[in-house]
């Protein structure tokens, strides 16, 4: 068996993902996430302009082999754009290989180690009643686990706030244009204003649901120190990201000062990025995925470091994600043992047509597809319906109007 076929495919069923399909002379083709929010076509053009060709001639169940070749190969390793691509042709080839051996992928990996995959919703609103009723909302609807993100009083935006939120599209959305919309920050009414919304949250919502909060990369570590003190008593599943990624340390000083649970790596790129946070138990939760982590093949080794270390695994999911990389997520998230969470916002109608899947949602918790492979594919006519449209992220800046952590 040799691929003979390498396609890219950049579609916007109202949000731009990038889809490398990859078909062998056997006829039997696999699909892979390769979408990097704000930056796609980046990706796109690294993997049609440098990994395409490469790939032509070779035995697509040599994944491992691949992996490397990819990755030792490049000279140039890591960082967001080539791990990115490296995961689009990983999930494919574990995609095709689940295929010629007739299993779903998990089966590959060691078999289920669980029977679904608890998953935590996003509530919103503008109000700290607002977003309680939300989350009553998600677990009325049979949700274990729910985010909660409320609007600061002051502030014109806030993370995580959006109309459409409480109905599980993500709670932003990327501006319709290369300039990105510039949001306002206050560290200072923030810190104020969250712990005010988990006093509400518990008193109303009782001691058992499993409560999340994403600060967003945006304290210092004395402040989020501060934050996770206070939060103590609410006795928070996670905070989620409460330094920059790149301030390591902080989570060392942070460990010194509060038990609330850690969750942090939605934006590491490899092993390398998490390895200290890992190996000195800075962290209790690592949500590196699939997508931006180097496919299946190396985020189950981020896992498998984290399990000696009993950190469990809380996988990024949000909307920017396609369905190629839920699909993918839940495989890995049945056979791990040390599963923790699961991120899950429902994509759009459109987008579900453009990427057919079998994976389900019931009763709070996710199945992955039983069907040979990932159980998810991309439907190419549907796909060319929805060109890729110019968008970004927005950017933050603080009163004064210094350029902040976004």
């Amino acid at each position: 068996m040799r691929i003979t076929d390498v396609q890219v495919i950049v579609t916007c069923p109202g949000r731009n993902f990038v889809t490398v399909r990859i078909t062998t002379d056997d006829g039997v083709t696999g699909v892979g996430d390769a979408t990097l929010n704000g930056r796609e076509l980046a990706v796109a053009s690294y993997l049609q302009d440098h990994l395409a060709a490469q790939l032509i001639g070779r035995d697509p169940l040599r994944i491992d082999d691949i992996w490397h070749y990819l990755y030792r190969g490049a000279y140039w390793r890591r960082g967001p754009v080539t791990m990115t691509a490296i995961a689009g042709v990983d999930t494919a080839l574990w995609d095709i290989k689940g295929k010629v051996a007739g299993l779903p992928v998990y089966q590959l990996l060691g078999g289920r180690a669980r029977d679904g995959i608890t998953v935590y919703g996003h509530a919103s609103g503008a109000t700290v009643e607002e977003t309680v009723e939300a989350a009553a909302g998600y677990l009325s609807r049979g949700y274990r686990a729910v985010r909660l993100q409320s609007s600061i009083p002051g502030l014109d935006s806030t993370y995580g706030i959006g109309g459409v939120a409480a109905a599980g599209a993500h709670a932003y959305e990327p501006a319709d244009a290369a300039l990105p919309t510039e949001n306002v920050w206050d560290t200072d009414a923030y810190l104020a204003h969250v712990p005010s919304l988990f006093e509400v949250a518990r008193r109303e919502l009782g001691p058992t649901p499993r409560l999340l909060h994403d600060v967003h990369h945006r304290l210092t570590p004395n402040e989020a120190a501060r934050l996770g003190k206070e939060l103590e008593p609410f006795h928070l599943t996670w905070m989620e990201d409460p330094v920059p990624a790149e301030m390591q340390d902080g989570y060392r000083h942070l460990r010194h000062h509060t038990t609330t649970p850690i969750a942090t790596g939605e934006v590491f790129s490899s092993i390398y990025d998490c390895q200290t946070l890992i190996t000195e138990r800075l962290i209790d939760y690592i949500r590196t995925t699939v997508v931006h982590a180097g496919g299946i093949t190396h985020l189950r080794r981020i896992f498998d470091l984290a399990a000696l270390y009993d950190i469990r695994s809380g996988s990024h999911g949000a909307t920017d994600l396609s369905p190629v990389c839920l699909a993918a997520a839940l495989q890995v998230d049945t056979a791990i043992p040390n599963f923790g969470l699961q991120e899950y916002m429902p994509h759009t109608p459109e987008t579900d047509e453009v990427f057919p899947h079998s994976y389900r949602f019931e009763d709070g918790l996710m199945y992955a597809s039983e069907e040979p492979g990932l159980g998810v594919d991309i439907d190419l006519e549907k796909a060319a319906l929805y060109p890729y449209k110019p968008a970004s992220l927005p950017v933050n800046r603080l009163r004064d109007g210094t350029m902040f952590h976004w």
